[in-house]
């Protein structure tokens, strides 16, 4: 009995030793994601708080007195990019609903529809996605610029949701998928038109999806400067843009105003990141398996 004992506690031993190093394997691997993702961000925030002469100190000081004095200089000398800050909300926002109905609305026609002609527009949504958005942008700037476009919100939301519409449709796809035909059916039966089955049916059902790809939208939309770059010059231009017209100073680059610009661009999509992020785990996780 003894003998039977000690193996069973050597085989129990030997179970949990590679548990162990997998365990700790996985602990490193995370510490590495948070260090290499959040070292950027802490430095940005930090030397938004330093005087110039902190911000190149060699070696770097660890300790200092912060001061909002960057703030106070962003506000005061770089109003624009709170302008920006309000074009980036507008655009966004404009963004984010538009490709959401549309990703919808097409997500319904390719989980529901079968035709050749619908896996030929398949194709050439994934074929577009993958075309480089300069490749795009040049032969599109004539065009807006004869049709008095150029400078608007409105471009800027028509050109952002034509580039994200092919991901948000086939991440779309996936969650209206997993929702039973029957329901579209028994609807249909009781008197519902097709419209009524997307708004009472599947927009309810698929709400987790929709979460995600709103987020992806709007981190994107949010972030873009190519586009803006092109297409804006002073009345819609977003945070980004008015973010790197900073650097381009004939008195020198304000380091401290760049960091705190950064930082004031950076707040908003971080924290609307954190509050949704259980949501998009949710959505992505579950279009991930079929039944």
């Amino acid at each position: 009995m003894s003998t039977c004992a000690a193996s069973t506690r050597r085989c129990s031993v030997a179970k949990r030793k590679p548990f162990r190093i997998a365990s700790l394997f996985k602990l490193l691997a995370m510490v590495a994601v948070c260090f290499w993702s959040g070292l950027p961000i802490a430095l940005i925030f930090i030397s938004s708080l330093k005087l110039p002469r902190d911000i190149f100190a060699s070696p770097p000081s660890l300790f200092f007195t912060p001061t909002l004095d960057n703030y106070a200089r962003l506000w005061a000398e770089a109003g624009n990019i709170f302008q920006g800050l309000l074009n980036s909300l507008i655009v966004t926002i404009g963004t984010m609903s538009l490709a959401v109905l549309v990703s919808l609305l097409a997500a319904y026609a390719y989980s529901r529809y079968r035709s050749r002609w619908l896996s030929v527009s398949a194709f050439f949504l994934i074929a577009i996605r993958l075309i480089p958005p300069i490749v795009i942008t040049i032969p599109l700037f004539p065009a807006v610029n004869a049709l008095s476009l150029n400078d608007t919100h409105f471009i800027l939301i028509i050109l952002y949701t034509a580039f994200f519409v092919s991901l948000g449709t086939f991440v779309m796809r996936t969650f209206i998928d997993q929702i039973p035909r029957e329901l579209d059916e028994a609807a249909i039966i009781d008197g519902a038109t097709r419209l009524q089955v997307i708004t009472k049916v599947i927009l309810p059902l698929s709400a987790q999806g929709i979460v995600a790809v709103a987020v992806f939208i709007i981190v994107f939309a949010w972030n873009e400067f190519l586009f803006a770059f092109i297409f804006t010059s002073s009345f819609a231009k977003t945070a980004p843009l008015a973010l790197a017209e900073l650097n381009d100073s004939f008195d020198g680059v304000q380091w401290g105003v760049v960091f705190s610009a950064a930082t004031v661009q950076l707040v908003p999509i971080l924290l609307f990141i954190i509050i949704t992020q259980k949501y998009l785990v949710a959505g992505l996780t579950a279009g991930a398996t079929k039944g």
